[in-house]
């Protein structure tokens, strides 16, 4: 009979954490921002974190300069010359309570500041980013589409 229980505990946790481990990887991948001026790809960064970097921009090329565009707005001097494929945008988003929900930054590189960022799945080929201030008070939030 312990045998058996230890058993069921066994297959019960292995099948939670596959659950678990199923959300983790539904998120990760190349998305397609709200109004399809960029792509991103979510990738691990240390454990259960998600991180993402933009790898694609629709209109890539600056017109004033005519060189791909950079991040321009930046809050360090030091970063406004690089260029804005390959800037990370998510940063750190760690799993939260809620299953398919992440929590950490988010870098909105139109205004060059980082704000308070959630990642919510909305199914397997949606998910809901959203930027917030003042504790989660006021957000905005965008739907990308799985890309892949």
């Amino acid at each position: 009979m312990l045998r058996n229980l230890a058993a069921a505990t066994v297959f019960f946790a292995t099948l939670a954490m596959s659950f678990g481990n199923a959300a983790t990887a539904d998120a990760v991948g190349t998305w397609t921002t709200e109004d399809a001026k960029a792509r991103v790809r979510i990738t691990h960064c240390g454990g259960a974190a998600l991180c993402g970097a933009i790898t694609w921009l629709k209109e890539p090329i600056d017109p004033e300069t005519g060189q791909p565009k950079t991040d321009r707005h930046n809050a360090d001097a030091a970063q406004r010359n690089r260029a804005l494929v390959g800037t990370q945008i998510l940063l750190g988003m760690k799993p939260s309570d809620t299953p398919g929900r992440w929590e950490g930054h988010v870098y909105n590189a139109e205004d060059g500041k980082v704000y308070t960022g959630y990642l919510t799945m909305q199914g397997p080929a949606a998910l809901k980013l959203e930027g917030c201030i003042l504790g989660g008070l006021i957000c905005k939030s965008q739907i990308w589409t799985r890309a892949e």
